[in-house]
């Protein structure tokens, strides 16, 4: 009988942690190889992890609720099948092109090699690199701050950085949270520590002072801890406040025909999959003004020195969710028609809210939408999803006082605000960008002809 300790894996491109959510077996349950066994919540989404051995469950080795690692144990299990066996019945669950590697952990794990352990690898879900972690409980407020998750461009954080660049930066005091790294896909460099402890930015040898609490208000207080999304969010939010000069251009549509338009779709086709909304007018005009100028979906390149101006559109959905704040893109938006698009999008933030969004739907984003008229809201100025260009808001479509024909009267009118990296979309460009999209929302049919 050999027991075999299931390490946390990297479930997205760069994770360092998750939290344990909900257990799907207890000690004493049967397990097969890809049954379900865990439910965990990264930065980005919701997870079910699989198993990647086969026996009964010995110990649970982290609570729910627990912040744990990457690559620390968090179940046992114990099977009688050798690690021969267990690597061949592996091999059937997994891609050709997995064996060779698991082979490597499931020699480590069983004692089989010695040395130095290797660099993280992303392996599949369910199949975890060995590399020990302790396992720490979550307090109701983390005594430093948490070091941030990698997440694609899309979801705009960018603080990865390899096991001895993290070990330096920790052993100088440098929080990695706080710098922007110039290796590739955003990660920070051993040069990058360095820099940041340099005497003109910070002290070498002292660690870094951890942030004052807050002053509690009067009264009492439900404290939440940040975690998963919030915490990557901010995150974002913080990098993309800091590091872009941002500029907004707005104006307001008379988007009348529009909404006739959409009415006579939603009653020619009403059991049609056609979701015929002004999110989904907006997101085709934004694709088509993306055609017409391309540098709206491009992105800033501080370590190549460059502007790189994407080829595709990846339109991200900017979709308010319980866990907080996604933005999912859709690849290839260019390239779908109206009612493609329009599935897409309804896929997209239905996954969202349900936490099934995926790791690869949050990467490689180049322009943003955001309707914020959803919630009733007349317009507003958003902030750059850290990596792009350009994003669009679009607010709620309301009856207002319109000169329209020469005369005043009642029209359907919706604000549009465009919101772009000035180091990248000069003043011209992303008003040109904007009249074009208003162009569209006010007379789509022709657009679309």
């Amino acid at each position: 009988m050999t027991v075999h300790h299931f390490l946390l894996p990297d479930v997205g491109e760069g994770l360092t942690e998750a939290e344990i959510i909900r257990w799907q077996v207890s000690p004493g349950d049967s397990v097969r190889i890809d049954d379900p066994i865990v439910e965990i919540e990264t930065s980005k989404s919701l997870v079910e992890l699989p198993s990647p051995y086969q026996g009964t469950v010995v110990e649970l080795l982290a609570l729910p609720g627990t912040l744990v690692p990457v690559g620390s144990p968090i179940i046992a299990i114990a099977s009688e099948l050798g690690a021969e066996a267990m690597s061949e019945a592996m091999s059937e669950a997994m891609p050709e092109a997995m064996p060779e590697v698991m082979s490597e952990v499931m020699s480590e794990r069983t004692g089989g090699t010695g040395g130095e352990l290797p660099e993280r690898e992303s392996l599949l879900v369910g199949h975890g690199p060995w590399q020990a972690g302790p396992t720490r409980r979550r307090r109701g407020r983390p005594s430093a701050p948490a070091v941030p998750v990698r997440a694609a461009r899309a979801a705009g954080v960018a603080t990865a950085a390899k096991p001895p660049v993290r070990k330096l930066a920790k052993e100088l005091g440098i929080d990695l949270a706080t710098l922007l790294g110039t290796g590739p896909d955003g990660t920070v460099t051993r040069a990058d520590v360095l820099s940041a402890a340099s005497p003109a930015t910070a002290p070498a040898t002292s660690p870094a002072a951890p942030p004052a609490p807050a002053e509690a208000p009067a009264g009492p207080v439900t404290r939440v801890p940040i975690t998963g999304v919030r915490r990557a969010t901010a995150a974002a939010m913080v990098r993309s406040a800091f590091t872009a000069p941002q500029a907004n251009v707005h104006t307001s549509v008379d988007v009348t025909d529009a909404m006739a338009l959409l009415h006579s779709l939603r009653e020619r086709s009403p059991e049609s999959d056609l979701r015929a909304t002004p999110l989904l007018l907006a997101a085709k005009a934004l694709i088509a003004a993306v055609e017409r100028h391309p540098w709206i979906n491009a992105s800033w390149d501080e370590a190549g020195d460059a502007v790189l101006v994407a080829e595709t559109v990846n339109l991200g959905i900017a979709a308010a969710t319980p866990r907080g704040l996604l933005v999912p893109n859709i690849k290839g938006a260019e390239q779908l028609s109206l009612s493609r698009l329009s599935a897409a999008i309804g896929r997209l933030v239905a996954d969202a809210r349900a936490g099934r969004t995926t790791p690869a739907e949050l990467r490689g984003g180049t322009v943003t939408l955001t309707n914020i008229g959803v919630f009733g809201v007349e317009g507003g100025i958003p902030i750059l999803n850290p990596g792009e260009s350009a994003i669009l808001a679009v607010g709620a479509v309301l009856p207002r006082p319109w000169v329209h024909e020469g005369e005043v009267r009642a029209r359907s009118v919706v604000e549009l605000s465009l919101s772009f990296d000035h180091r990248v979309v000069d003043g011209d460009t992303a008003a040109r960008a904007l009249a074009d999209t208003a162009a569209f929302m006010a007379d789509p049919l022709a657009a679309l002809l």
